[in-house]
Order: C-alpha cells, then structure tokens, then sequence
C-alpha cells in the first residue's frame, strides 16, 4: 500500500484516491459543503487556506492545504 502525503504529515492511501480538485469552481465547493453536512469531510488543512480538494472512492472529502500540482508532484516521487 502506498501512501501519499497531503499536507502537513497527513496520509492518504493512493489506491482509495479518486480524484484531486483545486477549489476554485462552485461545483466543487457545493461538493465540500454537502461532504460537511454529511459529516464525510476530513480537514487537514491546519487553519490554512483550503487550496485543493481529494476525493476518495469511499465518498470522503479530504480539504488539503496543498495545491493541487504539490500533491501530484508528491505522487509521480513514489
């Protein structure tokens, strides 16, 4: 099993991931806020500015204060 790193030493299994979104789009904040209401959204962002969104293929949402480009770079290195 290989683990990714999304910020701030927080690991994140590369099989269950399904896909890693940047937050710009209102899709895709629509996507985090009903992921808090259904309480599936993990915060790992330390108080930062939220700056990427990952997906897994349970349905959880993991807010990751990493870019987007950060966390792919951390992927293509394993």
């Amino acid at each position: 099993m290989k683990l990714v790193d999304v910020g701030y030493g927080n690991l994140v299994s590369l099989e269950r991931i399904v896909s890693i979104a940047a937050t710009e789009s209102m899709p895709i904040r629509r996507l985090i806020q009903d992921a808090k209401d259904a309480g599936r959204a993990i915060d790992v962002s330390c108080g930062k500015k939220t700056a990427s969104v990952v997906i897994t293929d349970s349905e959880y949402v993991i807010l990751s204060a990493d870019t987007v480009e950060t966390i792919k770079e951390r992927i293509d290195n394993l």
